[in-house]
């Protein structure tokens, strides 16, 4: 890493007004950074220098393939990204017919104006209009991340709970190049694994919706037991223990002395404060509608209807 910032330092002293981090030089004895560390390594360190402004930076890297990858490369500085194994990801199952006979040129064109529109809604949600103001402001906040690496590589980004550090950066990604490499060495060893990142797989990495939890969550619904319901419940709650969630990561202090119940504040006063997400009559069902309505009202909560309103056969007529 000291490296790549010195030899970004050194390109910028040189004269050159655009500098390309690339990963496509990866192979056989060569590991890539990630793209998203170096470029907020790049970006961060230029900044310090005070030169951040006389070069733009391009992102050359086999990473990048979905909207959240651009939106992070582009918010810590990228100023272009080309996602050259995406490309040519897509033009391959073009030529092989997987894309309903488009060609190579017209499923590019669609893979790069999907993710364009996807970074303009990310974009829009914070209230940004333009790319210029969006590139560098990484308006994100990590998770599972330690301070030390986030001060270092993504200054000013908020990472409340901690996490990793570049060991386990590294140590990850010399893994995912032993997964790709090694298996080439061994005639008959080249099958990708299934992943599983995206939905469950047998193998794969680990979900909460898996085959147990939404056929049991099934079964309760409909035979309407709430014995299953609860045993659903466990079994959610439990795989949350299992790092599948923040909360996994917290629990009660129990070595506190008992507050005196004159100064807790009553769970029907507590109750006032809740409401539910913005949910329109149309984007839900009627019944889904009526229920979360019905249950805000009996706990003196709020019931956020959404842009669409509610049902006007629910109006009180005076």
């Amino acid at each position: 890493m000291d490296e790549l910032r010195q030899r970004a330092s050194q390109a910028i002293d040189e004269g050159h007004s655009i500098i390309v981090l690339s990963d496509r030089n990866v192979g056989l004895g060569r590991a890539p950074i990630p793209s998203l560390l170096a470029t907020g390594a790049v970006h961060h360190h230029l900044s310090r220098e005070g030169t951040r402004t006389r070069v733009g930076l391009v992102v050359e890297t086999g990473e990048a393939r979905e909207v959240h990858h651009f939106a992070l490369l582009i918010g810590y500085g990228a100023g272009a990204i080309n996602p050259y194994l995406a490309l040519e990801t897509v033009q391959g199952m073009s030529e092989s017919g997987l894309l309903n006979g488009h060609g190579p040129d017209y499923a590019c064109k669609n893979f790069i104006k999907a993710n364009e529109k996807g970074v303009l809604k990310v974009m829009s949600k914070m209230g940004i209009s333009t790319v210029q103001s969006y590139r560098g402001a990484q308006i994100f906040e990590a998770v599972g991340l330690e301070q030390g690496l986030v001060d270092e590589y993504f200054s000013w980004t908020p990472s409340r709970v901690g996490g990793i550090g570049l060991e386990a950066i590294e140590h990850e990604t010399v893994q995912r190049y032993a997964s790709a490499y090694d298996d080439i060495q061994v005639p008959g060893n080249g099958e990708l694994s299934l992943g599983g990142f995206y939905q469950w797989r047998r193998g794969g990495e680990h979900h909460q919706w898996n085959p147990d939890t939404i056929a049991i969550l099934q079964h309760a619904a409909r035979t309407d037991n709430a014995d299953v319901y609860k045993k659903f419940a466990r079994l959610v709650n439990d795989q949350s223990r299992r790092i599948a969630t923040l909360r996994g990561l917290l629990d009660f202090k129990r070595d506190r002395s008992p507050v005196p119940l004159d100064q807790v504040e009553s769970a029907w006063e507590i109750a006032k404060r809740f409401a539910t997400g913005a949910a329109s009559l149309g984007s839900i069902s009627k019944e889904a509608h009526e229920t979360m309505a019905i249950a805000m009202n009996r706990i003196g909560a709020r019931s956020n209807t959404g842009e669409g309103g509610e049902d006007y056969r629910r109006y009180n007529r005076r």
